[in-house]
């Protein structure tokens, strides 16, 4: 069974993820092109509009109308080179899935398995239809404004002369691209991290179906006890591989979230407000998804104890019991994905997020009224 095929679909049309099949040298050279292409379309975009921010800004509103695309583009590229230069260990952690303790023994954990399964195709197409309705709108807006009006759709430093039809259409349409490939980035990445997050979910659930069966079969306790004790390292292992990602894109979401607001309530073109607002959603899409299924993976590992209390504890054995004990003395500290091994991503931390964001949006305003 191949665990989280669409999401790795996705990374691969991200740039970030060659095609297990591609596996010829033609291929390999095509997918090689492709994804320096995206990976250059980012970082040129990035320089041209850091450059710009350097010598052309010089108020606040044109700072705020700078920072939230340079801010989201220096994030995707940043996960566009990990996922590219880590794809060996992260695959690798994915087929640790497949493997003992942790894959599933009978038909019914099987099905256990195909149902979460699910959940990760679904959480990411529906994560994928806002982002490309966002860009899609942007799109659109720019089309209709600035390409009848030969601007650009992002304010950026470009080098040379791009007043000739022919050139003003190549460096236009290099900025659409790389922000699509930012957008298309971030759906990969942050599906990917979720994906992980359930099937963690997943394993204990798994877990919680085979101590149900324990009265039947007591010889199996000592794999149970080592199943839980793996999936603790597992989920270690994965918040340590996507750790600084996390961290980045808590701050990053913070300041891009209190930019748009800003620029939300400062705009007077209505225009421009409906993609605003579609990408306002997309970032805020972007953490909260992080943020929910970082909480499910707590809920999940403290409602093993449940699992626990409903076996029939009479008709297990001394032994048994304590290695029972051991496993729900190990579920009171349940298991955390961290931002840097500082901030929890769970729904109170998103709610402090769009607190502080708001807070800094306030500041903003009131200094632009002063």
């Amino acid at each position: 069974m191949h665990l989280m095929k669409f999401t790795l679909i996705i990374c691969a049309l991200a740039g970030c993820w060659q095609p297990l099949m591609w596996t010829s040298l033609f291929k390999h050279i095509i997918y090689k092109a492709y994804a320096m292409f995206l990976i250059s379309s980012l970082y040129i975009f990035l320089f041209s509009q850091f450059v710009h921010v350097i010598l052309n800004v010089g108020s606040s509103d044109e700072f705020t109308d700078a920072l939230y695309m340079m801010l989201t583009v220096f994030v995707a590229g940043y996960k566009q080179i990990y996922l590219w230069v880590d794809h060996k260990n992260i695959m690798a952690t994915i087929n640790v899935l497949l493997e003992k303790p942790f894959a599933p023994y009978e038909a019914h954990e099987l099905m256990i398995q195909e149902k979460f399964e699910k959940r990760i195709r679904n959480n990411t197409r529906r994560y994928l239809i806002i982002v490309m309705i966002s860009i899609i709108s942007i799109i659109s807006m720019s089309i209709s404004i600035d390409f009848m009006r030969r601007n650009l759709t992002y304010k950026a430093w470009i080098p040379f002369d791009y007043s000739s039809p022919a050139i003003y259409f190549v460096v236009y349409i290099h900025q659409l691209i790389a922000m699509s490939t930012s957008g298309i980035v971030n759906v990969a990445c942050e599906s990917l991290l979720c994906g992980f997050m359930l099937h963690i979910c997943c394993q204990f659930e798994i877990l919680g179906y085979r101590l149900t069966k324990l009265t039947h079969d007591q010889n199996n306790i000592r794999n149970y006890v080592c199943h839980h004790n793996r999936i603790f390292e597992y989920a270690y292992t994965v918040n340590n591989m996507f750790a600084k990602i996390i961290a980045i894109q808590f701050a990053v979401s913070m300041l891009v979230v209190c930019s748009n607001l800003y620029k939300l309530a400062m705009t007077t073109d209505y225009m421009n407000f409906i993609p605003l607002m579609m990408y306002t959603s997309a970032i805020l899409m972007q953490i909260f998804i992080l943020c929910w299924f970082g909480n499910e993976v707590k809920l999940k590992s403290l409602q093993l104890m449940n699992n626990i209390f409903d076996i029939e504890w009479s008709a297990l054995s001394s032994s048994n019991k304590k290695h029972l004990l051991l496993i729900m003395k190990r579920t009171m500290i349940p298991v955390e994905f961290t931002s840097a091994h500082i901030v929890s991503m769970n729904l109170e931390s998103f709610v402090a997020l769009l607190k502080m964001s708001y807070s800094i949006f306030n500041l903003l305003h009131q200094t632009n009224e002063k």
